[in-house]
């Protein structure tokens, strides 16, 4: 059984005389693991402006539209692919009109920032065994998590899955395969650019080409179970100029725009 509590603190039912609202609501905001950090800030500046709270609850994206689906108590999903948000509103969970494409990202080959390792892509698969030398390529799951199924996809148009799939060591979220790589544990990875501008102690090896996999697109929305009103105030404060602003300081890239 998931349980949701709302809290109402005296300093925010007092808010009303600096301009702000005079009650403050909490939300939970279910996020996937790649936003952390630039999400936290985003947060924390629409708590500045708004005196609203939010909490937030990172994880791959598969895992939290299946928490959502069994009755999680979120307030706002954002999702690394549109896949799974699909899945939630064929679920008939979202609220309406309410969701909207917020980011985009880039795929990268990573190492630690100690090794060497090619520095182009594509390369040939020999090319590519030789800089695997053995040890593991750092991936989330290949089938489920966005980051893991992008990958999968820029690795076999650039036919090296085959010379790659016996090495992958796969994990439950892009930060996972992240953390691997900077601990050493493994000798490349595959994450997004953000991830790697993130962690000091890897170094981006390079960019897969933008054609070899799917464009990578973070939408988001309202649970229509959960407080729509402050939801909906803090997709528009994602969207502003002031969200879009944090989020590329961190890398991420505007959110593509749907052809006419």
């Amino acid at each position: 059984m998931f349980l949701c509590a709302r809290r109402y603190t005296l300093a925010a039912l007092i808010l009303g005389a600096s301009g702000l609202p005079s009650f403050a609501d909490k939300i939970t905001v279910f996020a996937a693991a790649s936003l952390g950090g630039a999400l936290d800030e985003v947060a924390e500046a629409f708590e500045g402006d708004t005196g609203h709270e939010v909490a937030l609850s990172f994880a791959g994206s598969s895992v939290l539209a299946r928490q959502i689906t069994l009755g999680a108590p979120a307030d706002v999903f954002l999702s690394a692919n549109a896949d799974w948000m699909d899945a939630v509103e064929a679920a008939g969970l979202l609220a309406d009109g309410m969701r909207r494409d917020f980011a985009g990202n880039a795929l990268v080959l990573i190492a630690p920032a100690e090794l060497a390792a090619p520095t182009k892509l594509p390369v040939t698969p020999e090319e590519f065994a030789a800089a695997l030398n053995g040890g593991r390529l750092s991936m989330a799951l290949v089938d489920a998590i966005p980051a893991g199924q992008y990958g999968k996809a820029a690795l076999s148009h650039l036919g090296l899955w085959d010379a790659a799939e016996s090495h992958v060591i796969q994990t439950d979220n892009v930060r996972a395969a992240l953390a691997l790589v900077a601990l050493g544990e493994a000798r490349l990875g595959v994450v997004y650019a953000t991830d790697a501008q993130a962690e000091p102690k890897v170094r981006l090896v390079a960019p897969f080409p933008a054609e070899t996999h799917p464009q990578i697109t973070y939408p988001a929305a309202a649970i229509a179970s959960g407080d729509v009103t402050t939801a909906t105030a803090f997709l528009d404060y994602l969207t502003s100029g002031a969200g879009q602003a944090i989020l590329q300081n961190h890398g991420f890239l505007p959110a593509p725009e749907v052809p006419e």
